[in-house]
């Protein structure tokens, strides 16, 4: 199981068995970050009762460690493990509400013989389990798990989930066998007995007071969360994309007066073509040129057909977002020379940055405009909401068409319409008659719903939605998988505790103010960055899928979306595949990531599902020869 995981950990490896009436075992791969001594090894012992293996970093170790101290404890590494496992053993679970940090953690008590895991509050770090025969297993990855099933099954409603929003929502997994451990939860393993438990939860507590005291607010804690997250014994970089995110990380990082190194990627102008996006790359320069830089830049020309596969396999569930790809690559470049990787990720979470925020926003105003008005414009809106051939408004076409999907629904649905693929009823049509059987009356969007009504203001709700499953679910997987994949571990300062604190009390009139997006977050930023990278339009980090469609990956499209392949397979109607390719080739309409869905989906079912999987199958070699094939 440990040497599946090689990747995540390259500098080491432990196991420890423990028998008994309830036998059991650890087993741990090391990436050594703090301490890289033989004295920070796992697993971890205290007193010869107490065992962790644990993954991540605590950022307050150092505090909490002379909190103990000072408490007549003495420790005898330098490494946060020793301090985790300490709270444990003196505080049990109530530790975890001190912890600032990134984990996925497990220990074994061998005089009570039980387990305790836990993970952290956003879902940085993975934690799968199966319970299976009386025997209980956990994992950071998924493969290492594969053995205790044999031949895995897809979860039908896993698989309505994905299509609905390109991954599949905690605590299921993908295999319907494997589940996640939610963030912020732990849970209690007595002989074959599982007990979850929530610690902690986002909750909003708006404060009454000026603009500016809570710029200064942020300004400061951004900062602190950034310098906080920067503790390392290994060299240590950071992304660069050119965007606020990436650029306030940088900056603050820069501010220590050591030149930091950064990465930047790039596709050439005809994997673009087919998306019209503001030039990342000269705002990425400048930044480094700002701040004096270690500039890395990556102009990026993939073999998308041999690297989809090793995605696929290192994502280990289907994720469709092609994202993926591009955190792969970055990692790659980055991982060749810095084991550590700041990311931007998280503040479009936290402060409302993504454009369906203010696309509810605008919705509810409209809201107020005489039905008979609403109709005729979006009558006369129509003939432009369709994504056409590639050109400089087929990104607007596109977000029109998105919004106009949208009208008339009630503000949830309307929403949650945005922020997938298929409604309820095309789901219906594309689905197999089999399938929609085997699925009954589930629905996707039930979940969603029970998130949205959290918080005092309508956007809370949606924060809250996006915090509880889009972003650990998807952003927060396949950033962990990307960056393992390559030994790189990356830290999301962004989403610092300390900071996601603090904007649960921001009024959220400050984080959607008018038409500005994350708009606190951006006027903290005012004064460290050039105004127009700061307030410039929102790229995103996305990969060229639309391009590669028609040119890279067309021969495998032909392949795994031909009529024999979807039949054989039974999932989906060929006939809806098939016209779904015909009308994004036309430009009569853009499907080009449910196409990449059904693309991965195939990947992944002919990877993971299509065999019995044996411990053998687990050894390191074969695991580089399935993934070099």
């Amino acid at each position: 199981m440990t040497d599946s995981m090689a990747h995540r950990g390259p500098d080491g490896s432990g196991v420890k068995v423990f028998d008994g009436e309830v036998p059991a075992g650890l087993g741990h791969r090391r990436l050594a970050i703090i301490d890289p001594s033989p004295a920070g090894a796992q697993p971890m012992s205290l007193a010869d009762r107490w065992w962790i293996t644990y993954n991540g970093e605590l950022y307050n170790f150092r505090q909490l460690r002379a909190d103990l101290e000072r408490s007549g404890e003495r420790f005898r590494t330098n490494c946060d493990t020793e301090v985790m496992l300490r709270l444990f053993a003196l505080e049990g679970p109530a530790m975890l509400k001190k912890l600032n940090g990134i984990y996925a953690f497990a220990v074994w008590d061998d005089k009570e013989r039980r387990l305790f895991l836990a993970r952290d509050r956003l879902g940085v770090k993975p934690l799968y389990y199966v319970q299976r025969d009386r025997l209980f297993a956990f994992a950071s990855e998924l493969r290492a798990l594969l053995p205790f099933v044999g031949r895995p099954t897809l979860d039908p409603t896993a698989l309505a989930d994905y299509l609905t929003f390109l991954w599949v929502p905690d605590p299921r997994t993908a295999f319907g066998e494997i589940a996640k451990l939610p963030p912020g939860h732990y849970a209690w393993v007595d002989g074959a007995a599982l007990s979850v438990g929530r610690y902690w939860d986002l909750e909003f507590h708006p404060e009454e007071r000026s603009e500016q005291e809570w710029i200064a607010e942020v300004t400061q804690c951004v900062t602190e969360s950034i310098r906080r997250q920067m503790v390392s014994d290994v060299p240590l970089g950071s992304f660069l994309s050119g965007g606020v995110d990436s650029s306030a990380v940088v900056a603050a990082m820069a501010s220590g007066g050591t030149p930091v190194q950064t990465y930047t990627v790039g596709f050439d102008e005809k994997d673009l073509r087919h998306d019209v996006v503001p030039d990342d790359l000269q705002y990425a320069r400048r930044v480094g040129e700002l701040f004096g830089t270690a500039y890395h830049e990556e102009i990026m020309r993939p073999n998308v057909l041999e690297l989809l596969p090793k995605v696929v396999w290192h994502l280990e569930e289907p994720v469709a977002d092609p994202a993926a790809i591009s955190s792969y690559l970055i990692c790659r470049e980055a991982g060749k020379d810095m084991p550590v990787m700041l990311s931007g990720m998280g503040a479009d979470e936290i402060f409302a940055g993504y454009p369906r925020y203010l696309a509810y926003r605008l919705s509810r105003r409209l809201d107020a405009v005489p039905a008979p008005m609403r109709r005729v414009a979006e009558r006369l809106a129509r003939p432009f909401a369709q994504p056409g051939r590639p050109g400089r408004l087929r990104a607007a076409r596109r977000n029109l068409w998105k919004f106009l999907r949208a009208a008339g629904l009630p503000p949830a649905e309307r929403y949650l319409s945005f922020a997938s693929y298929y409604s309820r009823a095309e789901l219906e049509a594309v689905l197999s008659p089999d399938l929609s059987r085997r699925i009954g009356d589930y629905d996707p969007f039930d979940l969603h719903r029970a998130y949205l009504g959290r918080g005092v203001d309508e956007l809370d709700g949606l924060i809250y939605r996006d915090v509880k499953t889009y972003l650990p679910c998807l952003n927060l997987t396949y950033t962990d998988k990307m960056g393992m994949a390559s030994s790189v571990e990356v830290r999301v300062p962004l989403l610092d505790d300390e900071l996601v604190a603090l904007s649960t009390r921001i009024p959220a009139a400050l984080k959607l103010n008018g038409l500005r997006r994350k708009y606190v977050f951006k006027r903290s930023q005012e004064g460290l960055l050039p105004r127009d990278v700061v307030w410039r339009k929102k790229a995103g980090f996305t990969a060229p899928v639309r391009a590669w469609l028609e040119d890279d990956i067309a021969p495998l499209a032909n392949d795994l979306l031909s009529h024999e392949t979807i039949s054989a397979r039974g999932l989906v109607r060929p006939e809806e595949v098939s016209r779904m390719r015909s009308e994004n080739s036309a430009g009569l309409a853009d499907h080009s990531l449910r196409l990449y869905a059904l693309i991965s989906l195939e990947l992944w079912l002919q990877t993971f599902v299509d065999r019995t999987w044996r411990f053998d199958d687990l050894e390191s070699s074969r695991l580089k020869a399935h993934v070099a094939a």
